[in-house]
């Protein structure tokens, strides 16, 4: 590549970059945000993982697959999917996929046509208001904290093989 007319020309005396005289001391954990050893886990911790946000956009484009009963709105099923499939990738040291949202919204119906009746009143009675992340992060979070971990280590055929039969130990409901 050409360099302009105005550049000079010839090598140059003045270097670009230097080392330092004195070699810092190596880094250590002694921030006050920093995390010694592993997450810690507790009431209202959720479950730690890389590029979380991915699940809203998986679940966004799962959006037109999902039935809704009468008074259910896309945003609360949607929210409360994610949380479950946030907390599955987390058990695998993961970023979220699309089959960590499939089995979330499998066993709690929402890709049944004609889901359990029983299942429907329990879904309303927990997914209502939590796609309003800003109030209802309590709810969302026991959304989470109620699916067995059994369920969560399932596959999406297993899942999918265990609806609607026996949805109550599925979801932990």
């Amino acid at each position: 590549m050409a360099a302009p007319k105005f550049a000079p020309n010839g090598a140059r005396e003045d270097k670009f970059y230097s080392s330092p005289d004195v070699v810092p001391d190596a880094w250590t954990p002694d921030r006050p945000g920093v995390v010694d050893g592993l997450q810690p886990v507790g009431s209202r911790m959720g479950a730690m993982g890389p590029d979380q946000g991915f699940a809203l956009t998986i679940a966004n484009k799962l959006a037109p697959k999902l039935r809704l009963a009468d008074g259910e709105r896309l945003d609360d099923a949607i929210r409360g999917g994610v949380v479950i499939a946030l907390r599955r990738a987390s058990l695998f040291s993961r970023a979220p996929v699309v089959h960590d949202l499939d089995i979330a919204f499998t066993i709690w119906g929402f890709y049944d046509e004609q889901p359990p009746a029983e299942l429907l009143a329990r879904r309303a009675e927990l997914f209502e208001g939590v796609g309003n992340v800003n109030h209802h992060y309590a709810e969302g979070r026991k959304i989470a904290d109620l699916v067995p971990e059994s369920t969560l280590r399932l596959t999406p055929a297993a899942a999918a093989a265990a609806y609607p039969a026996d949805w109550r130990s599925l979801t932990g409901a």
